[in-house]
């Protein structure tokens, strides 16, 4: 591990900054031509995200190599596999559930999967500082999503999807995080899972026609996604996940939603109100609380503990 990287606080603004380019996603993805398919567009974010990963390898003293021979060992083969589950299962959930309820069970749930997966197999049991944390996180993007929901019934196949989303995000995090702990470089462990996980979405976009692409908009839609909100914000993720126990980073990755609602309503023309507004703020406290947390002790131990009785 590199030296500038073993501060949590630099830490915990890598992966808040990873967050935030991940929230770009939705409204990239509002720019895409309109024949450009959901799943389709997920496909193409992973290919471009993953071959991205491994070029950069060499500039951010990784190896490729080291890094495709992870696809034989148990853990980057889970990471490989989980990161197209979870890239496919999100975008068909929320095609099924809306965008409302499919993000909340994919994005809320994730924290609470992570640290619960993370305690059973990385023994890293989780501090009140992270229960307060992400249940303010939680709290808040309920009431972001009740804010602008309006879909009349449950899909309850898409809600299943979506949660099935968010498992394969947990236990990819956690097999990251597993290689990690076991002396892989952060960015070998992003790189090959997100390369294992182009080449078996590969026929996903193949099979979903991308002519999109073939257009100015389109490829500049695809370009960003892959390149900016999966090789850079992961390789900002990896090294942050490097240093942070995977439930807290796994919680400051709520982020996401807040930047993506903020973008909605200044790039989009959406609206919010004083109920999403109330959520946003929620997550912005759940954060800075769990941000002060490693800042000011570190991933092993909860300044906000010292605070309660």
């Amino acid at each position: 591990m590199t030296p500038h990287a073993t501060h949590p606080g630099r830490a915990v603004a890598e992966v808040v900054a990873a967050a935030t380019l991940f929230g770009t996603t939705g409204t990239a993805a509002h720019f895409a031509p309109a024949s450009a398919a959901p799943g389709s567009i997920g496909a193409a974010r992973v290919v471009i995200g993953g071959a991205g990963l491994l070029a950069v390898l060499p500039w951010l003293d990784g190896n490729r190599r080291r890094a495709i021979g992870l696809w034989r060992s148990p853990w980057g083969l889970t990471a490989g596999v989980m990161t197209a589950v979870y890239q496919l299962a999100f975008f068909a959930g929320v095609a099924r559930a809306g965008v409302a309820l499919g993000a909340l069970v994919a994005i809320g749930s994730g924290p609470v999967l992570v640290g619960i997966l993370s305690w059973i197999v990385l023994k890293e049991r989780p501090r009140r500082a992270w229960w307060i944390s992400t249940a303010l996180c939680v709290a808040g993007l309920v009431l972001l999503t009740l804010d602008g929901a309006s879909q009349p019934s449950v899909d309850l196949a898409g809600v299943a999807l979506a949660f099935l989303a968010s498992c394969g995000y947990a236990v990819y995090t956690v097999a990251a995080k597993h290689m990690m702990n076991s002396g892989t470089p952060a960015v070998e462990a992003m790189a090959s899972a997100f390369s294992l996980g182009a080449i078996l979405l590969l026929p996903v976009l193949l099979f979903t026609k991308p002519t999109w692409l073939a257009e100015p908009s389109g490829l500049a839609v695809a370009l960003w996604l892959g390149l900016v909100t999966t090789t850079l914000a992961y390789v900002l993720f990896g090294r942050g996940l490097r240093v942070l126990d995977a439930g807290p980073a796994a919680t400051l990755v709520l982020a996401e939603p807040v930047v993506a609602t903020l973008l909605g309503v200044l790039l989009l023309g959406e609206t919010i109100g004083v109920m999403g507004w109330v959520g946003a703020g929620l997550v912005v406290i759940g954060l800075g609380l769990l941000g002060t947390t490693a800042v000011r002790h570190g991933p092993d131990a909860a300044i906000i503990e010292e605070m309660l009785p």
